[in-house]
């Protein structure tokens, strides 16, 4: 029962789109010849096995249950169970599947086949007909030339030559790998270096022939028999024409065009690795690497790699040059060079690199191209600096520029007091310290816009330097001014000012020196003190934002003292309140000016919104200025839309030169030299005229943008001025 249904369902789908493809076979094998025709035929056959299985997916299992129920009341809906395993079913279930096998072996089986689509396959198979007698009765088309026929400009006078027959000979270079042609074409398009050979047959026979090229330049052809020939090897793009004895004016032929096709230089791309900069992992032994060479006609099968191991640091670095010769895979045209080089061949050190760069040669003769890779590098770190105790280690392993932030230590402060249960002692301490020292890079930035000095230890007793800002030379002196300084940081009580805002009374002591400069100011503050002020950077800052930048650093001496005492639950809240006022002084004005206001002249109400428009007019803009240089582009525009002949021989010529000066500036010059040549052979073409006009337009530079004039038919700007100029509105 199922399997009718299937068959039908396919039946009437084929029948549906088998007419459809036949039509669209017969318009294809019209209109395109046979081989298309048998490509969609085969492509529609296949279309019909792929629709005809979608379609029978509808008509499964479920389907045909639920047509046995609408079919026959009679099996009570409990055709379902004839599909169920028997074991499955129980008691009742298999009493009510025996009903029903009963009843449906006691009549005929209903009919479940869909019913026909007989509308469908009427309009298919009638549309298919009338596709089939339409493509029948449809006259061939009629295929066109292979080779072009030589133009004629006009009409050959009688007793000249006339052109019977020409033949182009293209023979490209041996190392392209192409094949020679023939053409009846004059115009031809071949690789540089090419060999291109003429031959000509004329009748009656000229006394002589010439190819006239566009620079002046002239071959002419000699005669073998009953035909002219000659042969040039092409090596730049010209324009010439055929030019036989006795042949003048308008009967001369038109340009033709030779195009030479440069040979370009091999494309090199790195595949492995991706980056051009590696770094060497650790137990790296080998360093694999991978190009890909394409080229227009072929590629050498050798290909050199150039590697450069650097040595030395700094200034002092010298290289060493490598060469290895690989051998290339693929097609002469795409080949593959891969290698993999072992670092420790090249004596790899830490902290050095290995540049590699691949060098290939195409095979243009006689003399190759040569083309090289980007360069890919192989860096060895060097080992991490270790650096000594306190400011001068840490300052090797960061950049100066670096340095944290007041909320980053804030956080390193409450992580390392989360974490203190679960690290020793001594680590808590070492972390504790560090993130002290973090603390005062960041409060000898900050205190720089106070004129806050660089702070360092006391020299070594052996060193000759002062251990003070007092001038050198009286010892008890200096032991003075240390001892003043251990007063100050012994006597130093949390909340207090910090040493940098001290007064100091060094200037004028007894026993200095007498200094530099009698009388200058700085002169004494040298000679007799240290000053704690730097001009150009305390005056950045009002006295309002200094105070509280200075509240801000003494809270982080604060929390540097108890950092580096191992106690950052004691330093946060100096912390915070330093965070608190750096937040007050990031949003401070940080140049203090003198504010003046400004003093703009008074408005006179009386002349506002008065609608008056008296002494308003149109102004004309002005034309906008030629380039220097391209008044043949717009000479040639306006004469080659007029009708002066003369005019027209006088633009052309002048239009020939700027070309000739222009040709960067210009996309195709030979195109241009073409077209205007066929102008100045017949003046009233108007397809030539309008080509070359184009040409000119695209060569035209472009004008300045200009203010668009308002449209004068505005409704709503002319209700506008309407409303002003009526009697009683309010101005």
């Amino acid at each position: 029962m199922r399997r009718g249904v299937h068959l039908r369902v396919a039946l009437d789908t084929l029948l549906v789109l088998l007419p459809v493809s036949v039509a669209l076979c017969a318009v294809a094998w019209r209109i395109a010849g046979t081989t298309p025709a048998l490509v969609l035929a085969a492509l529609a056959i296949a279309a019909c096995g792929a629709v005809v299985p979608i379609r029978l997916r509808r008509f499964d299992r479920g389907w045909l249950i639920v047509r046995l129920d609408a079919a026959r009341r009679d099996l009570d809906d409990s055709s379902g169970l004839l599909f169920v395993d028997q074991a499955l079913l129980g008691p009742l279930q298999r009493l009510q599947r025996t009903r029903v096998e009963q009843r449906l072996t006691g009549s005929a089986p209903p009919g479940l086949r869909p019913a026909w689509s007989k509308r469908a396959i009427a309009i298919a198979w009638s549309l298919s007909a009338l596709c089939v007698l339409a493509a029948t009765l449809w006259p061939a088309p009629r295929l066109q030339s292979a080779g072009p026929s030589i133009p004629a400009s006009a009409p050959a006078v009688a007793g000249e030559p006339r052109l019977l027959e020409a033949m182009l000979e293209v023979q490209p270079p041996a190392y392209t790998g192409i094949a020679a042609s023939r053409a009846e074409s004059l115009d031809a398009k071949a690789p540089v270096a090419s060999t291109l050979r003429w031959t000509l047959r004329y009748a009656p026979q000229p006394g002589a022939v010439e190819l006239v090229f566009h620079d002046g330049r002239r071959l002419a052809l000699q005669r073998e028999g009953g035909d002219w020939t000659a042969s040039l090897p092409l090596q730049e793009s010209t324009l010439y024409r055929v030019v036989p004895q006795g042949v003048t004016g308008a009967a001369q032929s038109r340009l033709h065009r030779l195009d030479a096709v440069p040979d370009q230089p091999p494309r090199v791309r790195v595949l492995v690795p991706e980056r051009s900069l590696t770094l060497m992992a650790a137990g790296q032994r080998d360093w694999r690497l991978q190009f890909e060479v394409d080229d227009d006609h072929g590629v050498a099968a050798r290909a050199r790699l150039l590697v450069t191991r650097t040595e030395g640091t700094g200034e002092n670095i010298s290289f060493q040059d490598h060469v290895r010769v690989l051998e290339g895979r693929g097609d002469r045209r795409s080949r593959r060079f891969e290698v993999r080089l072992v670092p420790s061949a090249f004596g790899l050190q830490r902290g050095e690199d290995l540049v590699a760069r691949l060098e290939v040669l195409d095979n243009r003769a006689p003399q190759p191209q040569r083309s090289r890779s980007a360069s890919v590098i192989l860096r060895w770190p060097a080992e991490p600096v270790i650096g000594a105790e306190g400011l001068d280690g840490l300052a090797r392993q960061v950049l100066p520029a670096y340095f944290r932030s007041q909320r980053q230590i804030i956080i390193d402060a409450e992580a390392l007091i989360a974490e203190r249960p679960r690290l020793a002692a001594e680590e808590f301490e070492r972390r504790s310290d560090s993130t002290g020292v973090d603390q005062r890079l960041l409060r000898l930035r900050y205190g720089q816009f106070l004129g806050e000095e660089s702070e360092g230890g006391r020299a070594p007793p052996t060193s000759d330097l002062p251990t003070s800002d007092l001038p050198a030379g009286d010892p008890a002196e200096a032991q003075a001014h240390e001892e003043h300084d251990d007063d100050h940081d012994d006597s130093q009580a949390p909340g207090t000012p910090s040493p940098d805002t001290h007064d100091h009374g060094h200037a004028g002591e007894a026993g200095a020196p007498a200094a530099a400069g009698f009388g200058e100011m700085d002169d004494v503050l040298e000679a007799f003190g240290h000053t704690h002020d730097i001009p150009e950077a305390a005056t950045l800052l009002d006295p309002q934002t200094r105070e509280t930048l200075r509240a801000a650093l003494r809270e982080m001496w604060q929390s540097e003292l108890h950092l580096r005492q191992a106690a950052p639950d004691q330093a946060l809240p100096y912390a915070y309140r330093a965070l608190e006022l750096i937040k007050q002084v990031q949003q401070a004005d940080r140049i203090y000016l003198q504010r003046v206001g400004t003093q703009l002249p008074p408005i006179d109400a009386t002349r506002r919104l008065g609608g008056k428009r008296e002494g308003i007019a149109n102004r004309a803009l002005p034309a906008l200025p030629v380039a220097r240089g391209d008044e043949a582009l717009a000479e040639a525009w306006r004469s080659l839309d007029a009708a002066d002949a003369e005019r027209l021989v006088a633009s052309l010529n002048a239009l020939q030169a700027w070309v000739d000066g222009n040709r960067d500036r210009v996309a195709d010059p030979l195109a241009w030299i073409a077209r205007i040549d066929e102008a100045r052979q017949d003046p009233r073409c108007h397809d030539c005229r309008a080509a070359l006009r184009a040409l000119v337009w695209s060569g035209m530079p472009r004008p300045a943008g200009g203010v668009a004039r308002r449209a004068g038919d505005d409704p709503v700007a002319r209700r506008y001025l309407d409303a002003l100029d009526a009697p009683g509105a309010e101005r």
